[in-house]
């Protein structure tokens, strides 16, 4: 008779890998490397007495975020040599991540790029504390740091993000208009009417991983901007198709080109106006879009 049940380290695990997914996501930006990392910490995770864990969520995050750190701090080097621009590996997410204002907000394309401009302890602590609202105690034993130095590096990670983060956070609705205006204009092929959703000091982020056809450097200004896509767009002679998702808990726009997916562009939205645009088309980026990343803070 083959026995069904599951044994305790095991069930801990399950019970928080979704948990454990999103805090090495928010702290890498990669869907690889985050569960590269979930592989670690279940390795090290079933080779810990029982008897020393007083709360396992605790431990498990502990685990989690020593395995993401030392993973930062390698991607960070690789990703200096990166060819082009760095995006975030974009995830298809449900309804209820876009619902959860606090969790869309801090899985932003926009938000995920400000990140990236810390460093690898102050992301993890800046993570840790702002997002998932843990201890200081807690964050302490996670990067090997006092208390008291972890309260430093968080005021100065705030200051930071507060300095270059979006100064407003557009609703769902808002964005999903703006998208739907660049998507009519786009297919229309007519100037005017994407400048008139642009602001004038749009900034559009593209990553092709060096293997897709991508602005090596930012694109800055609508006037460029326009010439930049639209006349991308006219060199293409397969059909071109924008469907609504949802990516990082906001609203988005898959590509696809003949059929095939080629890319997913999200957007920064402020005063009705799009003023940033990130479009991944990285293949290596693609591939968690087929179906939904289960994310939670809790």
């Amino acid at each position: 008779m083959t026995d069904h049940t599951t044994d305790p380290a095991t069930e801990a695990f399950v019970a928080h890998r979704n948990l454990l997914f999103t805090v090495a996501y928010e702290m890498l930006g990669s869907a690889a490397d985050a569960e590269d990392v979930l592989q670690e910490t279940w390795l090290r995770w079933i080779k810990v007495d029982p008897e020393r864990v007083r709360d396992e969520r605790a431990y498990l995050v502990r685990i989690t975020t020593r395995q993401a750190l030392n993973r930062l701090r390698t991607v960070k080097r690789r990703r200096e040599a990166y060819v082009g621009q760095w995006l975030p590996e974009p995830l298809v997410t449900a309804p209820d991540v876009a619902e959860d204002v606090e969790l869309a907000e801090s899985m932003s394309m926009a938000m995920m790029l400000v990140l990236e401009s810390l460093t690898p302890t102050e992301r993890a602590v800046f993570v840790l504390r702002e997002v998932f609202d843990v201890e200081y105690d807690e964050i302490a034993e996670a990067v090997d740091r006092t208390p008291e130095a972890v309260r430093q590096i968080a005021h100065r990670a705030r200051r930071h993000v507060g300095a270059r983060r979006p100064r407003r956070t557009a609703s769902a609705r808002e964005t999903r208009v703006a998208l739907e205006s660049f998507r009519r204009a786009v297919e229309t092929g007519n100037p005017q009417d994407l400048l008139d959703v642009l602001a004038p000091d749009v900034v559009l982020l593209s990553d092709g991983g060096g293997v897709k056809r991508a602005a090596l450097h930012p694109v800055v200004g609508a006037e460029k901007l326009v010439r930049f896509w639209l006349g991308g767009s006219a060199k293409v002679e397969a059909t071109i198709t924008w469907e609504p998702t949802l990516v990082n808990g906001s609203p988005a726009l898959a590509v696809h080109v003949g059929g095939e997916l080629d890319g997913v562009m999200a957007v920064r939205v402020e005063n009705a106006r799009i003023s940033g645009v990130y479009f991944v088309r990285n293949p290596e980026k693609l591939t968690h879009l087929t179906s939904e990343t289960p994310l939670t803070l809790r």
